[in-house]
């Protein structure tokens, strides 16, 4: 008798928490998407995610988060948008302007946190920056526009003058706009610019080769999606041919790469973590203004600098928001 209701004792205590479980209401499921991979999303990411946990969300906890990234290809955002919708998030950030378009083109009721390099009411994603009235909001960023600072940064950089080469992605549609920038900015100060277009991973490699050809005296980027999830391959081949090169983002750099200038990635992430959180304990997005970036890092590696063979001048590292060494 004691032996049966000892076994009848622990197979009840066995199957407790599983019944338990089973009786927990579902978790809270947020959609981030992306036109990035999943590597070069981690500055805007982690700190979203830190901001997020400090307002009571904690992924695991008491939320989850479905990822979808296009790796570099826009063309997938509507559809990766139309996935998250159809899984029933409750909320979709969406981190570049690409996805912040398909994200409203999938949606007009799902609340929409956005970072974009872009005018969101220019190109129809709120009805103003104060006030944007429909179902997203978040943070404007400067992303094209900084063209012509690292155009002077690197001119400040070189030990003499030369051909500067300016690579873009011929598949976006912001291309022209930086190119006209970029033009504009080098014949103000009679700088000698060589545009390169590329589309392709293949066409980079062809392209370095040619550079190489030319004798460029350094490399800007234009500010790209496409770039930024190549990144490593960039810093290789600027390693290769022994090029100096400027990028967009810090990450460039700690990976080996010269210099960056760019947004402050880990403040966009965190403003838009902070909305997050804001919308997840009932705040409306027509109610939030879009928070406009305004801090800028520049970051340079010195050990990189010292390869090629370059002084960093004092006042440029005077400047510098961070130093790699």
């Amino acid at each position: 008798m004691w032996r049966r209701e000892f076994i009848a004792l622990i197979g009840g205590g066995t199957m407790l928490p599983i019944a338990a479980r089973t009786q927990q209401p579902a978790m809270t499921v947020i959609g981030y998407f992306s036109g990035r991979s999943a590597d070069a999303e981690a500055p805007i990411r982690e700190p979203l995610l830190r901001a997020l946990e400090q307002r009571g969300f904690a992924v695991g906890s008491n939320v989850a988060i479905e990822y979808r990234f296009a790796d570099g290809r826009p063309e997938r955002l509507p559809v990766l948008a139309a996935e998250l919708v159809h899984r029933g998030v409750v909320m979709l950030i969406a981190t570049d302007g690409g996805s912040a378009l398909a994200a409203t083109g999938a949606t007009t009721t799902i609340p929409i946190v956005f970072t974009i390099g872009f005018d969101p009411v220019q190109i129809g994603l709120a009805a103003s920056f104060n006030r944007p009235g429909g179902n997203a909001t978040g943070v404007s960023l400067l992303t094209t526009e900084l063209g012509p600072k690292r155009l002077a940064l690197v001119r400040e950089l070189l030990p003499k003058p030369g051909t500067i080469a300016f690579v873009v992605n011929k598949n976006s549609t912001s291309t022209q706009f930086q190119v006209q920038e970029m033009q504009a900015a080098a014949q103000a100060v009679a700088q000698p610019l060589l545009v390169v277009s590329v589309g392709t991973v293949e066409e980079v490699d062809e392209a370095f080769a040619t550079m190489a050809k030319r004798n460029v005296a350094a490399i800007l980027y234009a500010a790209n999606l496409f770039f930024q999830v190549i990144s490593k391959r960039l810093v290789a081949l600027a390693a290769h041919y022994g090029v100096p090169a400027l990028y967009e983002w810090r990450e460039f750099v700690t990976a080996g790469g010269l210099m960056s200038y760019s947004t402050d990635c880990n403040e966009v992430g965190r403003e838009a973590g902070i909305y997050a959180g804001r919308i997840l304990k009932g705040e409306k997005p027509a109610d939030l203004p879009i928070v406009q970036s305004s801090r800028f890092e520049l970051v340079i590696n010195l050990k990189t600098a010292k390869a090629l063979g370059l002084d960093v001048p004092q006042m440029l590292l005077a400047r510098a928001d961070g130093l790699i060494e």
